[in-house]
């Protein structure tokens, strides 16, 4: 990264408090009991148009098993702290957007948007302290980590210039890792391959296990998942973005666009998200099936302007 990405008389600090605040229903006693009434309409109406599988949006399978066999509460843990380490570093070298950055601002905006569609993936993400902060980098890469930690590098909002509705593509696939523990997955797979005696410890946080899940904190930034958890990510955040008001369409421009900066040295992103036309194809196909939560999706009231490329 390079040294005062971002101007200011003082290096900025880690941003410490959760994303959002009380907006758009996160918090807060009233938003709580307007969601609280939602839902309860929303069941009603859910019982008279149908037996309760029959959601819209969609289809993916099961998560495995095998995630069940590390510790949903230590790998948080761990990716939050590894997290904080970051900001911390990119703070020292002024490449971490302040609270006042415009582009910081539209993506806590669009994530504020995305996050209250996140729970039905996953209850956990309820009580997650979400986090959203840029790195002022020009690689081209974003992630979002267990326990809802998300960041976005400069490079991928200004060399693609990404409208909102792309960046709401981006976002939810990343918040989709984090959601379906695709991370967590990985490591209970690795872990199962060591012996019963080894997933045991690795429950308990006792002996060889407990410290083979400290040592892979350090390596959630650089997780490289399978096609199939690429494919539900894609699918998914999808879906998020959808019902947060963002045209599902924008993920075949992102991909599009993705797949022209990978000719020639291809982008830090693709090394953990790799691209190819049948993930395309895939998205294109789905597109139906989310494309009615968007036309009834209230839309967002504020657009921002594509990121500018740094000097």
């Amino acid at each position: 990264m390079p040294d005062h990405f971002f101007s200011s008389d003082a290096p900025a600090a880690p941003s410490a408090r959760p994303l959002g605040g009380c907006a758009r229903g996160c918090c807060g006693a009233a938003p709580r009991r307007r969601l609280f009434t939602a839902a309860l309409i929303g069941s009603a109406l859910a019982a008279a148009a149908g037996p309760a599988w029959a959601r819209e949006g969609v289809e993916v399978g099961s998560q495995s098993s095998l995630s069940k066999l590390v510790s949903a509460e230590q790998i948080e843990q761990a990716a939050a702290q590894q997290y904080r380490q970051m900001l911390q570093k990119a703070a020292q070298q002024r490449a971490l957007a302040p609270d006042g950055n415009a582009q910081l601002q539209r993506l806590r905006a669009i994530a504020e948007r995305l996050i209250p569609y996140s729970f039905e993936w996953n209850e956990r993400a309820r009580q997650w302290r979400w986090e959203v902060n840029l790195i002022g980098s020009k690689q081209i890469n974003a992630f979002c980590m267990p326990g809802g930690k998300i960041a976005f590098y400069y490079g991928i909002l200004a060399q693609l210039k990404l409208t909102d509705d792309e960046v709401a593509m981006v976002m939810g696939h990343e918040i989709t890792h984090a959601l379906r523990e695709h991370a967590r997955e990985r490591m209970g797979k690795t872990m199962a391959t060591r012996g019963a005696i080894e997933i045991g410890a690795a429950i308990f946080g006792l002996g060889g296990g407990g410290r083979y899940l400290a040592d892979m904190g350090g390596q959630l930034l650089t997780l490289k998942f399978g096609r199939d958890d690429e494919s539900e990510a894609d699918l998914v955040g999808m879906e998020l973005a959808a019902r947060a008001g963002y045209d599902p369409r924008a993920g075949v421009t992102l991909w599009q666009k993705m797949a022209a900066a990978g000719k020639g040295t291809p982008p830090q992103w693709l090394s953990t998200h790799p691209s190819g036309p049948s993930r395309i194809n895939d998205i294109e196909v789905n597109l139906p099936k989310v494309t009615p939560l968007f036309a009834r999706a209230t839309k967002p009231l504020r657009r921002f302007e594509p990121a500018r490329a740094a000097g």
